[in-house]
C-alpha cells in the first residue's frame, strides 16, 4: 500500500494538467484523452492508464463560463466607454463569442480538471478501482 501512495505522491500536478489542457493523456502526454469533443477515453491508447475514472461533472463549464464571462463583459465596457457604440452590436457580436467561446474553451479545461484528478490520484486514479 505505502508503495502505491509513493506513486501517486510523485505525480506532477503542474505537467498532468498541462498534458490535460492539450487533450493529450496525463500519464504519458501521447495518447488522447478524449474520444468525442467532450466524452474522455476509457484507457489511453499509447500507455493504457485508466481515464475514465474521472468527476469532472459541471467544474468546466463554469469556469469556461466565469472566464468568457469577464472577458466579454470587458470588452462591452471598453466599448462603451471608448466608442459609444450601437446596442445591435453587441447582439451581433456578443451572442456569438458567448456561445462559441466556451465551447472551445471546454475541452482543454475538462482535460485540465482531469489531469488534475489524476495527478492527486482522486476518485480512484492510480488505485485501479473507483471509489
Amino acid at each position: 500500500m505505502a508503495g502505491k501512495a509513493k506513486a501517486i505522491d510523485q505525480r506532477d500536478v503542474g505537467q498532468a494538467m498541462w498534458r490535460g489542457t492539450l487533450c493529450k493523456c496525463p500519464h504519458c502526454g501521447q495518447g488522447k484523452m478524449f474520444r468525442a469533443y467532450l466524452k474522455v477515453a476509457e484507457h489511453c491508447d499509447s500507455c493504457g492508464e485508466q481515464l475514465d475514472l474521472h468527476r469532472a461533472d459541471d467544474f468546466p463549464p463554469y469556469i469556461a463560463i466565469t472566464i468568457v464571462g469577464h472577458i466579454l463583459i470587458l470588452a462591452m465596457l471598453h466599448m462603451e466607454m471608448v466608442w459609444h457604440v450601437n446596442p445591435l452590436v453587441y447582439l451581433y457580436t456578443m451572442v456569438p463569442l458567448a456561445v462559441i467561446l466556451p465551447m472551445a474553451m471546454l475541452p482543454s479545461i475538462k482535460g485540465a480538471i482531469v489531469g488534475l484528478q489524476w495527478a492527486n490520484g482522486m476518485y480512484g486514479f492510480g488505485t485501479g478501482q473507483r471509489d
